[in-house]
């Protein structure tokens, strides 16, 4: 059974995006086509009064890394874990936080992926280094046209 990385609806009536991040997280759109989708990475349930008015978006972990990465997300509450809750796609983390998310652990497939991610962007690195760029800053901090 292939692993769900992102599993998400658009209500084409209202326009809402729904995303459900967890087993048994709920969400419906508030108007009368009453969209939802429920089972984060645990299963894919949707639905809606006309199914011809809504989009499902599912991302598996075996599609192309290139989307996965900017799908797959990890829940952060900040370093003192007094912060809002707030989603981060594994592309837009930083270098330490993948590290810190290996150490604390998870679930074996995103750990996968946070590995796979690592991988990814020391790959860009060689790239670069390769083209003669000795530059290095991950996603916004990278500041030359070596991209």
């Amino acid at each position: 059974m292939r692993q769900i990385v992102h599993n998400s609806i658009k209500c084409l009536e209202c326009n809402e995006v729904l995303v459900s991040r967890s087993r048994h997280d709920y969400n419906t759109c508030g108007c009368p086509n009453g969209a939802m989708v429920d089972g984060g990475n645990e299963y894919e349930r949707y639905g809606a009064k006309d199914m011809d008015k809504i989009e499902a978006k599912h991302i598996y972990a075996d599609d192309d890394f290139e989307i996965v990465r900017k799908h797959a997300v990890r829940g952060s509450r900040g370093v003192d874990g007094k912060q809002p809750l707030k989603w981060i796609a594994i592309c837009d983390m930083e270098d330490d936080y993948l590290q810190a998310v290996l150490d604390y652990g998870g679930a074996g497939w995103h750990l996968d992926l946070i590995r796979k991610e690592i991988d990814y962007r020391a790959s860009l690195l060689h790239k670069k280094l390769d083209k003669g760029c000795a530059c290095y800053g991950s996603n916004s901090m990278h500041k030359c046209n070596c991209k």
